[in-house]
């Protein structure tokens, strides 16, 4: 066998000239990416469904990106949390096709999990699974076999055979699986405990086979939720594109709509006309429509509970106003007062019942700090934003001193003359030593958070604040507090103040309730002049 002479003595052929039988030299091809082979699989399928159906599968720029994302070498996790009806289920249901057909993975035996709510969803996924198939040239959807009834599978005969599953996050979990790829579609729905066991067993296999997990879903209702602290804590290897617009914006914003449902712009899903139709029906309707269109169609985290809320999120926004229009510090002023345990945070309100100017005010000991204490309660970097803001502060070390801080939150009135300090009669001693270290001698008023007391503040605050009584600069310590605000009811329709879940803090809330409806109670009294001396 001759040598072939390489390297830099070796002797250069005559241009033009080609030994005989050899090819043209061409450069290497270059490999084309997963997210590439993807991307180009997924608009080779034809739409199953729809007043589209039939027709080719165009992905829209924010599809093409998450694709990018999730296939990414670097990255195991990837979540998309969009407006509803922009595709998320149908380009899930690609993705497991081309995963289960060996597109980008050519492993022998691939298995593809494709896990919803509960089985009426995993059904939906299910369909359009099925309906891509049917959508293959006739060669390739022999390959397949599609089981319906008890089990919903889609089995791969070709290139080292696959085996798609749809199951509900309802169910029995699936330990020993060993998925190449995961879907879990709407995950902010799912059971708290149930759903957890099973995401939790789903990426305890991941490692087996080197699988990915898709996490997709519309917005969670609060921070407290697995698929919010997805998005808000992604741990390394995780690729997060949420499409969620910022707070306290119109329901019928058209700019704010467009973030939550990109797809309006291409084709996918509503128009933003129907959108803007919706939400002002929503807006006139009020209540759960409004609360629900927020958080499913706007993509926001809002409770679609909205039976035992204290107030809706749009009911407090109307009370928020630019500082131009703020009221002045004119009349009384009453301090509303919840007065923190030893970690918990400590709030006040000021509130001036002639103008209908509120402010507040929270704190949190130092230690931990803000940045800990926002990873730990599930919300984030709120706090250090809210800090940001001068919304919270710190004082003390591990707790907040009663009386040292009571004197910190006197001085914020600027001279102002407090009336009157609301309180939790429960801690009416510790309110009595505070007030006597802070110097204060004004009287104090305690009232009770159970049925009797409770639900009168909260009759009176409602009241206050619809009747456009309560005006305040926007307030981020104020959202989050009334976010996480509800209220119990006993069978005589009484109503008291709780939290929503056990991390969320209420304690503005708290205050702002007892102030406003104390400062309600002193403007209901009528005045009474004093009687004139007569002399007989």
């Amino acid at each position: 066998m001759a040598m072939r002479r390489t390297g830099p003595n070796a002797r250069k052929a005559p241009a033009g000239h080609r030994p005989h039988g050899a090819v043209p030299f061409s450069l290497p091809i270059a490999q084309k990416s997963p997210a590439e082979i993807a991307v180009a699989f997924l608009e080779r399928l034809k739409i199953p469904e729809g007043p589209k159906a039939g027709q080719k599968l165009r992905l829209a720029n924010f599809q093409k990106k998450f694709v990018r994302g999730a296939l990414d070498p670097e990255n195991m996790v990837a979540c998309l949390s969009i407006g509803r009806g922009n595709a998320k289920t149908a380009l899930a249901a690609g993705l497991a096709l081309g995963a289960v057909t060996g597109e980008w993975d050519e492993q022998p035996r691939r298995e593809v999990l494709l896990a919803a709510r509960n089985r009426d969803q995993a059904k939906t996924a299910f369909n359009f699974l099925a309906g891509f198939v049917n959508s293959l040239p006739r060669s390739k959807r022999s390959k397949f076999i599609i089981r319906r009834g008890s089990r919903l599978e889609v089995e791969f005969t070709g290139n080292g055979g696959g085996l798609a599953r749809c199951i509900a996050a309802d169910g029995r979990s699936i330990l020993g699986g060993a998925p190449t790829l995961a879907i879990l579609d709407e995950r902010a729905a799912w059971d708290r405990e149930k759903g957890d066991a099973l995401e939790n067993a789903i990426l305890s296999g991941l490692g087996k086979r080197g699988g990915k997990a898709l996490i997709i879903s519309t917005s969670a209702p609060d921070a407290s939720n697995t698929f919010s602290r997805w998005l808000d804590e992604p741990p390394p290897g995780t690729y997060v594109q949420e499409h969620r617009p910022p707070f306290g914006l119109p329901a019928d914003d058209a700019e704010s709509l467009l973030i939550a449902n990109p797809g309006a712009t291409e084709g996918i899903g509503a128009s933003l006309e129907w959108l803007q139709a919706q939400a002002r029906r929503a807006i006139a309707r009020g209540g759960t429509a409004l609360s629900s269109f927020r958080n499913l169609n706007r993509n926001e985290r809002v409770s679609t509970e909205d039976r035992s809320v204290l107030v809706t999120v749009d009911e407090w926004l109307g009370a928020e106003v630019k500082p131009d229009d703020l009221p002045a510090r004119e009349g009384q002023c009453i301090l509303g007062v919840d007065l923190g345990g030893s970690r918990s945070m400590s709030a006040a309100a000021l509130y001036w019942p002639e103008t209908g100017r509120l402010e507040a005010v929270g704190t949190f000991p130092s230690k931990p700090g803000l940045a800990d204490r926002g990873a730990a309660d599930g919300v984030g970097g709120r706090y250090v934003e809210m800090q940001g803001r001068g919304e919270l502060t710190t004082l003390g070390d591990n707790t907040v001193p009663p009386g040292l801080w009571l004197a910190e939150v006197v001085k914020l009135v600027d001279g102002a003359a407090i009336s009157c300090i609301v309180g939790d009669r429960f801690r009416h001693a510790e309110f009595v030593e505070a007030m006597a270290k802070a110097n204060l001698r004004v009287p104090f008023i305690w009232r009770g958070f159970g049925w009797k007391d409770g639900s009168e503040d909260i009759e009176r605050f409602r009241r206050a604040l619809f009747d456009g009584h309560v005006k305040t600069l926007p307030s981020l310590l104020l959202r989050s507090a009334f976010a996480d605000a509800i209220t119990l009811i006993d069978p005589a329709g009484n109503h008291k103040l709780a939290k929503s879940r056990s991390l969320g803090r209420i304690d503005a809330a708290a205050a702002t309730v007892l102030a406003v409806a104390e400062g309600a109670r002193r403007v209901a009294r009528p005045f009474r002049p004093g009687r004139t001396a007569a002399w007989v």
